[in-house]
């Protein structure tokens, strides 16, 4: 857990639900549990009560927590937690969540991006296409071993949602770009599995550029199922 005594952004209050929100989504607080009661918090935090009780309430929006009247502050069951909300996603990226985590992450891809790569065929812009492309060629020039390797890959993937021309895909893509951010840098750590992903993503990007829908649709459901076995073998799912 973080060291209080370490230096923290004036905004003491999110950075107490920072804290305490890396601890849920890390199982440091387990869902049915009370947390510790306020005085025990402050102290440990050296924070005030007003900041821990503006912090719980960043966590309550977020369905992490819930207040029971005089048992305490209780750690709501998953299924309640906001997993769409970036802040969220950025605690679980940040904790090494369990591979599980990539699994659902990668069943919720499987069924929005094939469809978003099938809109994108239909709908983009000249200006869309060309982003597209430019991103896939970025892909391709990447410098190995550098953030290159996954921040042109989200920026790839990025740019079909908008060429979707769909607000709701869009802001999907928006809202876990966080935890695609380490899947991808994950992956991208093994040059080889990031070069051999490179013909899957042209495959897409030529689809889309000729208008196919279903050849679109078809490619990114195969890089989808091949960077999920390159990912389950990373973290030996």
């Amino acid at each position: 857990m973080a060291n209080p005594a370490n230096s923290r952004p004036q905004n003491i209050h999110t950075w107490v639900a920072s804290e305490l929100g890396s601890r849920i989504v890390s199982g440091y607080y387990t869902p049915g549990e009370y947390i510790p009661n306020e005085i025990t918090i402050c102290e440990e935090l050296e924070v005030s009560r007003t900041s821990l009780r503006e912090a719980f309430k960043v966590l309550t929006a977020k369905g992490l927590i819930e207040s029971r009247p005089k048992l305490g502050t209780r750690i709501r069951e998953r299924r309640y937690w906001n997993m769409f909300d970036p802040v969220i996603l950025g605690w679980f990226s940040e904790s090494k969540p369990s591979p599980e985590f990539y699994t659902s992450l990668y069943e919720i891809r499987a069924v929005f991006e094939p469809a978003a790569a099938e809109l994108a065929a239909r709908k983009s812009t000249p200006e869309q296409l060309a982003a597209i492309k430019d991103c896939y060629y970025k892909m391709e020039n990447a410098q190995l071993g550098t953030d290159e390797i996954y921040t042109t890959d989200i920026d790839f993937h990025m740019a079909i949602l908008d060429g979707t021309n769909n607000e709701f895909m869009v802001s999907l893509g928006e809202s876990i770009q966080s935890a695609l951010a380490q899947v991808f840098r994950v992956s991208s750590n093994f040059a080889d599995d990031f070069t051999q992903s490179l013909p899957g993503h042209k495959a897409i990007y030529t689809a889309i550029e000729a208008g196919d829908s279903l050849g679109a649709k078809n490619a990114m459901i195969s890089l989808l199922s091949t960077s999920q076995e390159t990912v389950n073998k990373n973290f030996e799912v």
